[in-house]
Order: C-alpha cells, then sequence, then structure tokens
C-alpha cells in the first residue's frame, strides 16, 4: 500500500495493521479507519481500493468510502469499477450510487463513455441517483449502446429527468428494443410527460409478449391520465397474468373509468387476494353508487386486507371522509 504521512495519533497507531502482512489484520484496520470519521483516512482508505493486494480488502474499501464524495474518492470509486474482482467492482458500484452530489456527478460523466460495459452501466446508474441534468446527454447516446444494461441504465436516467426530448427514442425502445426489462424501463419512462405522442406506444405495450412489459404499460397508463386508454385497460383485465390485471384494475380507478364497473366487481371473486383487494378500491375510485352492491357481497371476504379495501370504498361512495 502507498505510504501516506500524518500526524494523527489515532491513524498512526493503526499504521501497522494497516500495512500488515495479513489481508485479514489489514481489513479490520481499515474498518477502524473508517469508524475514526476523518479526512486524514480518505488517502489509505483510496490505496486500499486501488492497490491492496487482496480483493476482500479492496472490496471492503470500496464499502468503507461510501460515504464521502470527496473528488478523490470519486475517482477511487470510478476506477474500481474496472477492478479484477467481481466482488471489488460491484461494491464501488454500489457506493457511488450513494452519492448525491453534482459535483460527484460531473466527476462520474467521463466514465459513462469506458470501454467496459459494466463501468459504462455502473457510471449511468449512480448519474441515474445523482439526478444531474448533464448526464441526458451521454444517456441519449447510450441508448444505442450494443449492451442492455447499459441501454436500461440510460432509459432511467431520461426517466428521472423527466427530458421530454428523449421521448421519441423512448417511445422507439418501448416498440422494438429486444431486451424485455430495457423495454420495460422505456415504458416507465414514457410516463415522464402527459404528452398525447407517446398513448399509442403505451396502449401497444398492453399487447407485449412479456407481462412485464404489459404490468408496466397499465401502471403508466394510470399515471398519465388519459381517459382514451379506458377501453384497453378494461381489456387488460382479462390478461392471463394477475399482476397485469391488478395494475389495470389501479389504473381504471383513477382513470374513474365507470364503464369497468361489472369487470371490476368479477374481480372480487378472483382467487388472488391482492387483486381483489385492489378491484375493490378501484370501485371506490369510480364513484357510481351502484358499486355499493358488488362491495357488499364482499364485506366478508377471507382476507382482512380485501375486508379494508372494501370499507374504504364503501366510505369513498357514500361521501364519508
Amino acid at each position: 500500500m502507498t505510504r501516506t504521512s500524518t500526524d494523527n495519533p489515532d491513524i498512526l497507531e493503526l499504521l501497522p495493521r494497516l500495512e500488515a502482512a495479513d489481508p485479514g489484520v489489514r481489513h479490520i484496520a481499515l474498518i477502524a479507519l473508517a469508524d475514526l470519521e476523518v479526512p486524514e483516512a480518505l488517502p489509505w482508505l483510496t490505496d486500499a481500493l486501488l492497490v491492496d493486494s487482496a480483493d476482500e480488502v479492496r472490496a471492503e474499501a470500496a464499502r468503507l468510502l461510501e460515504a464521502w464524495e470527496q473528488p478523490q474518492v470519486v475517482q477511487a470509486l470510478c476506477a474500481a469499477l474496472a477492478d479484477s474482482a467481481e466482488t471489488v467492482r460491484l461494491a464501488a458500484a454500489q457506493s457511488l450510487g450513494e452519492l448525491k452530489s453534482a459535483a460527484a456527478g460531473r466527476l462520474i460523466l467521463p466514465w459513462a463513455s469506458h470501454a467496459d460495459p459494466f463501468v459504462r452501466a455502473s457510471a449511468l446508474r449512480a448519474l441515474r441517483e445523482i439526478r444531474l441534468e448533464d448526464a441526458a446527454v451521454p444517456a441519449l447516446l447510450a441508448l444505442t449502446d450494443p449492451d442492455a444494461a447499459v441501454r436500461r441504465e440510460a432509459v432511467g436516467i431520461l426517466g428521472w429527468l423527466k427530458h421530454e426530448p428523449a421521448l421519441p427514442a423512448l417511445a422507439e425502445l418501448a416498440g422494438h428494443e429486444p431486451d424485455t426489462e430495457v423495454r420495460r424501463a422505456a415504458i416507465g419512462a414514457l410516463g415522464l410527460a402527459r404528452d398525447a405522442q407517446v398513448l399509442p406506444t403505451l396502449l401497444g405495450a398492453l399487447h407485449d409478449p412479456a407481462w412485464q412489459v404489459r404490468e408496466e404499460a397499465a401502471t403508466t397508463l394510470g399515471k398519465v391520465g388519459y381517459s382514451q386508454a379506458g377501453p384497453a385497460l378494461e381489456a387488460a383485465l382479462g390478461d392471463g397474468f394477475w399482476q397485469v390485471r391488478l395494475r389495470a384494475a389501479r389504473a381504471l380507478g383513477r382513470l374513474r373509468h365507470a364503464e369497468a364497473l361489472d369487470a371490476l366487481a368479477d374481480l372480487l371473486g378472483h382467487a388472488v387476494a391482492n387483486l381483489r383487494k385492489e378491484a375493490a378500491l378501484a370501485l371506490g375510485e369510480l364513484g357510481q353508487g351502484r358499486a355499493l352492491a358488488a362491495l357488499q357481497a364482499a364485506e366478508h371476504d377471507s382476507d382482512p386486507e380485501v375486508r379494508k379495501a372494501v370499507r374504504i370504498a364503501q366510505a369513498q361512495l357514500r361521501g364519508v371522509v
């Protein structure tokens, strides 16, 4: 490990263990060093991360550095994303994800174009949490990255930033991206704006081959609040996966799509309690007095959470606050 001078007595006391031949001793010494919570400890921690011979010591250093946002720490964590050991790379990525300052984000930006796809994806993931506006440009470029994980993180950034110029590119991904998780992320990101241009893409996604994408489409349609989506969401109540039905029921409640009352009432008899609960809550949102009869039949449901949802819905329909 690179030697660094200091006059801090606590660090000087730890120095023999920090430079011990036994990696287990160095490991414990690093933890004790981090517990001091003094800036003078950073050179030892960053040195351990970058040059210690033991994987477990480098990984521990990466974890211990998560609370610091000094430039030398950010640069060391970024460099560790390309470490030879997976445990170190993952620990560094996790710590970068804890950073919140714009200054740290600007130091991470260049790593979004690194040759290693793991480094690119990890840098983009960290930038997403920081919500740095400057990250929109590399994120847009990364939408065509050959690595699916990189594309997925790029979509996440654009969604968090609510970057409206990205809507056409996100819509293209949502409809034609081969990776299921990237399609799902793109569908979610399309909810960043109340823009009618995304409605056809969202409606089309209700028929995606992957149920996870259909579920996300139903969720996003509920968020964007287009009443035109009501019939398509009502049809989605018949989806083969109850998770999609649940999200469709929630969206229909938000849209107050009264035409779905009978279909929602039918779901009160479904085998999955979570779906019965969501159907009851949606019926309460519809504002239709005739839903009370359907809810009354579910008052003695076997699941307490469903019964609670029924009571809430009934109170809504009766105008009780």
